[in-house]
């Protein structure tokens, strides 16, 4: 596997399925970032009037960036399946840095997080990144077979995506369980 793109998320992602919130990877170049998608649930914004709230979108964003890609590169480091890691780590929040949001998002919308890592050493990552609206219908795999890092860096979207959040220094650590359990 050189990259995320066409893997499931629920092959790759260290939580259990009622809080994946990483529905597809679009486009990925290890030690650079990543961009996946996600729409919300009923069960997401139940109780929230409908609204994906803020800090699941962070949720998203973390999973998109500092899991993924994290755990994709351990698992190259280590030579195994994503999967096995499993068994060995848990994926927990050291950081949330700035996060300024600019626009909402509602039940069946659908989001993409762009994430580009700053950092990564000793499975802890940090990640800058935005969360963008996109139209309904919108084929992000067509979209997303010319993209490159450039337009990453640059965040080279279509003008009809709308910016939901900027999100700066998120940082995730992939603890040993190993700690867990004394």
């Amino acid at each position: 596997m050189n990259s995320l793109v066409g893997v499931a998320p629920n092959e790759i992602l260290l939580h259990g399925p009622s809080k994946l919130l990483i529905d597809q990877y679009h486009w990925h170049l290890p030690k650079t970032g990543i961009v996946a998608s996600y729409s919300p649930k009923a069960k997401d914004t139940l109780d929230h009037f409908g609204i994906f709230r803020g800090v699941d979108q962070i949720e998203a964003f973390a999973q998109a960036t500092t899991v993924s890609c994290a755990t994709f590169l351990e698992a190259k480091k280590r030579n195994c399946a994503p999967i096995e890691l499993r068994d060995l780590f848990v994926p927990a929040f050291i950081s949330v840095g700035q996060v300024y949001f600019h626009h909402y998002l509602e039940e069946g919308d659908t989001f993409i997080c762009a994430g580009q890592i700053k950092f990564y050493k000793f499975r802890q990552m940090v990640c800058d990144g935005r969360i963008y609206k996109v139209p309904k219908g919108y084929d992000l795999s067509a979209y997303f077979n010319d993209f490159n890092e450039d337009m990453l860096h640059t965040y080279m979207f279509p003008p009809d995506f709308i910016l939901v959040a900027e999100l700066f220094d998120i940082t995730g650590r992939a603890l040993k369980k190993e700690f867990f359990n004394q």
